[in-house]
Parts: structure tokens; sequence; C-alpha cells
């Protein structure tokens, strides 16, 4: 099971994290403190795959890769496979670079709720749903015209309403 999704600048600051198994917010940033520590302590000639253990308990396992300035991180336990975690990223990633037309921090920053539709229809509840990135663009484009729509719909309702008052 997957149990969280982390993406943090070169500095340590989060510009996204989803936890699957319920943290408190402090709880959170810890660990998130704890696995840029970690990250940055690194070499660059290392493996990208660390025992997590000491940050998120028994049978965790991190994986991450690295992007320009930012830091891709899935934590999960024994019954997920490193190199499939390790592709997951590469999922990830290349759908992000689809939706936002090459990927940059600032798309994280500003666009926040995109990141969470996308992330959903890769993984739900600790779980992979899909792994092709073009399946998730589709679903992703579809939620957006669904968004588009029912926003029109509430504009113009709220326009009749407001002639008729």
């Amino acid at each position: 099971m997957i149990r969280a999704v982390i993406v943090m600048n070169t500095q340590g600051k989060p510009r996204f994290a989803k936890f699957y198994d319920f943290q408190p917010v402090e709880k959170q940033q810890e660990l998130i403190r704890s696995v840029h520590g970690v990250l940055c302590s690194r070499a660059e000639n290392v493996s990208n795959f660390v025992e997590a253990e000491s940050i998120f308990g028994p049978d965790s396992r991190l994986v991450y890769k690295h992007f320009a300035t930012l830091y891709f991180v899935f934590v999960f336990n024994s019954s997920e496979n490193e190199l499939a975690m390790l592709d997951l990223i590469q999922v990830f990633v290349e759908t992000l670079d689809k939706c936002f037309k090459n990927v940059c921090e600032l798309d994280l920053v500003f666009n926040y709720t995109k990141m969470h539709s996308i992330l959903d229809e890769i993984i739900s509840g600790g779980q992979v749903l899909e792994t092709s990135s073009a399946e998730v663009v589709k679903a992703v484009e579809e939620i957006s015209k669904l968004e588009t729509a029912s926003n029109s719909i509430n504009f113009v309702s709220k326009t009749v309403s407001g002639w008729r008052g």
C-alpha cells in the first residue's frame, strides 16, 4: 500500500503532499522535514530507494526522483514493488507534463486541485488504479470539461435569478 505522496522543492518546501493513512498536520510537517533531510544528505550517484522505517515506522520504504528543482517521493510498504513505484512516479510526472505543458514548480503551486485530480486518477486510498498516462490525461480532461460546464450553468442561473429579482 502507498502511504504517502510528497512533492517538495530542493529547499524542503512541500508543494504537494497526500497521506493515505491519517497523520495530524504537525506530524505530516515533521515527516516532510525528515524526508527532506534524508534526500539532501544523499549523494547523486546512489540509488533512489531508501529504507524509511526510522521516519515512517516498520515496513516503510521510500522511493524518489529528482526533476529540476523538485523531489517526487512515494512512501509505501513491502506489499508494493520498488521498481513499480519508481515507474509510477514517472507516470505521475509524465501526466503532469502533459496536463501543464512542461510542468514547473509554479504550476504545482497554482493548480493544487488539478494536481489532486491527477493523483486521484492514479492512486485511490493508497492503491494504484491507473498506470497509463494517456488514460489519466483523458480522465482529467473530462473532469475539467464537467467543471467548466457546471460553472457555466451556475453563472447563467445566478444571472437569470438576478434579472428576476
